[in-house]
C-alpha cells in the first residue's frame, strides 16, 4: 500500500514537472524557431526584392537619364507596396538615393555606406539599424548591360513589422497553449484526487506522524510481527520477528518465502481460511500463529502474520494441559459413567439387582486396580494423571488400552523436564488410538509399556491401526503432514521431533505385533555431553 501511495505521489509531481516544463519549453522553442524562420525568411525576401529591383530594365534605363528619380521612384514604391517590404532604396555608385519610401529623403546622401558591395560586388543579408529601427535588410549591385556596377538596390522589413507577425502568431497559437495547460491541470487534480482518496485525506504531516506511530507500536509488540501484501511481498517486519535467525535477513518488499504462510495467505485470498492459533515450526523452535486480514473497502488488501514463542508459554501452557488433562478425564469418566449408570439402572428397574451389584463390584475394583497400579507404577504424578486421562479417553473412544504390568516409572532426573516427556507421549498415544479406531473401529488396541530401569527411560506404544510405511516414515515428522482435513493438523509430530531433540531422546518405528505401528522412545537420564 504504501509502496503505491510512493509511486502514485511520484507520478503526481512528475506528470505536473513535465507539463510545466513541456509547456514552457515548447513555447520557448516554437517562438524561438519561428522568430529565426521568419528572420530568415524575410531576409530571403528581402534579397529577392533586391535582386528584382536591379534587374528590372527599366531601372537600369533610368540611370542613364538626367534625372533618374523620376522613372525610378514609381517602379520601387510600386514594388515596395506590393511585396509589403518596409522600405526600397536605390542608390547610385556616389550613395546618391533615387528611391525612398519618404519622397523628400530623394535626392540625399545614403546614410549607409555601400562600398563593400560596390567593390567586392557581392549581395549580403543581415540585421542592423534602419531609418526606423532594427530591420533585416539585404543589398546587391545593379548591372548595367555591360555588366558595370551602376548602383546598389537597398531593401528592408523593419523588426516592428516582423513583430506584428509574431504576435499574431502567438495569439492564433495561445488557445492551444491554454488547452494544452488546462489538460496538464485536469490530469493532475484527477491523479492528485486519487491519491487522496488512498491516503483518506490526510496531510503529507499527518501521513509521517502516523508512520512514525505505526513504527512505533509495532516496535513495542511482544511478539513477532510480519504484515504481507495481497501478493504476498512484505510491507512490515518488527524487530522481535528480525531477532528470530530465520527472518534477521529479512527486508522490506521481499517476497515471502514460508510455505506454510503462504498457503494461510492463498487460503485467506480464496476465503477459505477459518482457523486460527495454528502451530508451526520455525529454527527448530515451535510458535503458535495467528492471521489477521487486512481489508479496505471489503478488498483484502494484505495479511498481518503474528508469532508467540511456545516457550515462553511453557509455564501456562503446562498449567492449561493439566487443567484439561483433569477435564478431560472428567468428562470421559463422566461419559464412561453415564453409560454404567444406565445400565445399572435398567437392572434395577428389572429388579435383576444381583447382576447391578455384580456390575458395580467389577467396575469399581477394574478402577482401582488401574488407579492403585499407576500410583505404584508410576511415582512422576503428572505422568500418572496423563495416563490416567488416555484411559478413561479411551474407554470413550471404545479403545481397549492395556498398559504393561511390568511397567515402572520413577521420579525423573532434575535434567528432564516432566512436562516436555508428557507433551510426547500424549501426542503419540492420541496418534496411536486415532490410527487404531480408524483401522478396527470398536475393536482398537492400544499397549503401552514402559521403563527407566539402566540409563533410559523408555516407551513403547503400540496399536492394531494400519502402521507405518517406509514412505510416511520419511513424513510424518514433517510440518503440515497430515490425513486429517483441519489445518492446524499435521504439527503434532513435529512437536515430538523438535521436544524429543531438547531433550537428547530418540525415537524408533516399527511394525507391532497387534499388527499396527510400534515407536519406541528412548529419553536418556544423563543429557549427553557437547
Amino acid at each position: 500500500m504504501l509502496k503505491k501511495v510512493r509511486l502514485v505521489w511520484k507520478i503526481v509531481l512528475l506528470v505536473t514537472i513535465l507539463v510545466g516544463l513541456s509547456l514552457t519549453l515548447a513555447k520557448l522553442s516554437i517562438t524561438e524557431r519561428f522568430n529565426s524562420a521568419v528572420n530568415e525568411h524575410y531576409g530571403e525576401s528581402a534579397m529577392i526584392v533586391a535582386k528584382l529591383i536591379a534587374s528590372d530594365p527599366e531601372i537600369v534605363r533610368a540611370f542613364y537619364e538626367e534625372e533618374p528619380h523620376l522613372y525610378i521612384q514609381p517602379i520601387a514604391e510600386s514594388t515596395r507596396q506590393v511585396t509589403e517590404a518596409s522600405y526600397i532604396i536605390v542608390t547610385s555608385l556616389d550613395n546618391i538615393q533615387y528611391s525612398h519610401h519618404k519622397p523628400s529623403e530623394i535626392g540625399k546622401r545614403m546614410d549607409f555606406n555601400s562600398e563593400d558591395i560596390i567593390q567586392e560586388e557581392i549581395s549580403v543579408i543581415f540585421q542592423g539599424e534602419g531609418y526606423e529601427g532594427a530591420a533585416t535588410i539585404a543589398k546587391t549591385p545593379i548591372y548595367d548591360r555591360n555588366r558595370n556596377i551602376i548602383g546598389v538596390s537597398t531593401v528592408g522589413f523593419y523588426y516592428d513589422d516582423l513583430q506584428s507577425k509574431i504576435n499574431s502568431f502567438n495569439n492564433a497559437t495561445l488557445p492551444y497553449y491554454l488547452l494544452i495547460f488546462l489538460l496538464g491541470l485536469i490530469g493532475a487534480f484527477l491523479i492528485s484526487s486519487s491519491v487522496r482518496r488512498m491516503i483518506f485525506g490526510l496531510e503529507p504531516a499527518e501521513i509521517s506522524y502516523l508512520f512514525k506511530e505505526k513504527e512505533a507500536i509495532l516496535e513495542s509488540i511482544n511478539d513477532p510481527l510480519i504484515a504481507v501484501d495481497v501478493d504476498g511481498q512484505i510491507v512490515s517486519v518488527n524487530k522481535k520477528a528480525r531477532d528470530i535467525h530465520f527472518f534477521e535477513d529479512i527486508k522490506i518488499d521481499d517476497q515471502l518465502k514460508i510455505p506454510r504462510l503462504i498457503h494461510c495467505l492463498n487460503l485467506i485470498k480464496e476465503h477459505a481460511f477459518h482457523e486460527n492459533n495454528l502451530k508451526i515450526l520455525i529454527d527448530d523452535q515451535v510458535y503458535i500463529m495467528n492471521c489477521s486480514p487486512i481489508n479496505q473497502e471489503e478488498k483484502l488488501i494484505g495479511v498481518v502474520f503474528i508469532f508467540h514463542p511456545y516457550s515462553e508459554l511453557k509455564d501456562l501452557i503446562g498449567e492449561v494441559t493439566k487443567i484439561k488433562t483433569f477435564t478431560d478425564n472428567m468428562r470421559a469418566q463422566n461419559h464412561e459413567y453415564q453409560n454404567k449408570l444406565n445400565t445399572i439402572y435398567g437392572l434395577i428397574r428389572l429388579r435383576k439387582n444381583d447382576q447391578a451389584l455384580q456390575l458395580i463390584s467389577q467396575e469399581v475394583e477394574q478402577r482401582q486396580e488401574f488407579t492403585n497400579f499407576l500410583m505404584y507404577s508410576v511415582k512422576n504424578p503428572l505422568i500418572a494423571a496423563c495416563l490416567l486421562g488416555k484411559k478413561s479417553r479411551a474407554s470413550e473412544l471404545k479403545v481397549d488400552f492395556i498398559i504393561d504390568e511390568n511397567s515402572e516409572l520413577d521420579i525423573f532426573p532434575e535434567s528432564i523436564n516432566e512436562q516436555d516427556v508428557m507433551t510426547i507421549i500424549s501426542n503419540l498415544i492420541d496418534n496411536a488410538m486415532e490410527a487404531a479406531v480408524r483401522e478396527k473401529g470398536e475393536e482398537a488396541k492400544v499397549m503401552i509399556s514402559f521403563t527407566d530401569l539402566g540409563p533410559d527411560i523408555v516407551f513403547d506404544i503400540e496399536d492394531n491401526g494400519k502402521g507405518i510405511s517406509k514412505e510416511e516414515e520419511e513424513l510424518i515428522f514433517v510440518e503440515g503432514y497430515t490425513t486429517k482435513a483441519s489445518l492446524n493438523n499435521g504439527i503434532g509430530l513435529s512437536i515430538v521431533k523438535n521436544t524429543l531433540t531438547s531433550l537428547d531422546g530418540q525415537l524408533f518405528i516399527s511394525k507391532s505385533d497387534l499388527g499396527g505401528a510400534s515407536i519406541t522412545l528412548t529419553i536418556p537420564k544423563k543429557p549427553l555431553l557437547d
